[in-house]
């Protein structure tokens, strides 16, 4: 296992990994170390094939409040063309979860604030604690939005709702965000972390093969057309009718029983 900093990487059960951001002083911030640990975590887990789940959350009160703004703002005189060269590894050091062929949950354990809110757009799911507070207020600092924030959240939320959250920079909590599609469910913050990882359990628990020829068919918003999804449908789940797990499950499904797939 990598040596990590601001970042842990656990594993709570069976097939899933649990990567917690541990900068609780800074909120969480994505600082030089722990974008290094991040882009580390990720290169490990894309490499274990025992993972079939991963959930991202925060330890403390928030998720994560965005990039580190001393990191922003440490190079004053720099140009705009060392600014880029410097943002685009940034950006796909935290997008690189993306990489991962298995589903993610982003678990929004309390705040997630710009580059933070961006990243769990980058996972699959997310879920959210009651009261924790959301939002892209990018433009309030000055900013243009980073992370590619203007595809992920048009992606999520729908154009409107998008453009409502960029261009006034407002924050919203868990209960409109989960109005918006923002979020899938909205856990009491008791027993939060608790039903993310039995969700994350839950998924494990699935066929793998299936589980990751799923998430890819619905990658970017999914097909773009009916054909499309017909033809992809066409080869993918006969790929998984000739696989073993196919018949555990069938047999499982008979005996009344929790299938065991393998992965085969």
């Amino acid at each position: 296992m990598p040596e990590l900093t601001h970042l842990r990487l656990e594993r709570p059960s069976d097939g899933v990994a649990l990567l917690v951001l541990d900068n609780p002083d800074q909120r969480n911030a994505m600082s030089g170390p722990m974008t290094d640990s991040w882009v580390a975590a990720i290169d490990e887990l894309a490499e274990d094939p025992t993972v079939r789940a991963v959930v991202v959350t925060g330890e403390g009160t928030a998720f994560c409040s965005g990039g580190d703004t001393a990191w922003l703002a440490g190079e004053p005189e720099a140009t705009v063309d060392d600014l880029r060269t410097r943002m685009l590894p940034f950006y796909r050091a935290w997008l690189s979860i993306r990489r991962l062929e298995v589903p993610t949950i982003a678990a929004l354990n309390g705040a997630a604030i710009g580059a933070g809110l961006c990243m769990a757009l980058a996972c699959d799911l997310r879920f959210a604690a009651s009261g924790a507070k959301l939002g892209v207020p990018f433009v309030k600092l000055g900013l243009h939005p980073g992370m590619a924030g203007t595809a992920l959240l048009p992606d999520v939320v729908g154009s409107a709702a998008a453009r409502d959250l960029f261009l006034t920079g407002r924050i919203v909590e868990a209960d409109e965000a989960l109005r918006l599609g923002l979020v899938s469910r909205v856990i009491a913050p008791e027993t939060f972390l608790e039903e993310s990882l039995a969700a994350a359990a839950e998924i494990a628990a699935t066929a793998p093969i299936a589980s990751r020829l799923t998430k890819l068919a619905l990658a970017g918003g999914g097909h773009p057309d009916l054909e499309s999804a017909l033809q992809w449908e066409a080869l993918a789940q006969p790929v998984t009718l000739a696989t073993d797990d196919l018949h555990e499950g069938l047999r499982a499904a008979r005996e009344r029983r929790a299938p065991v797939f393998r992965g085969r």
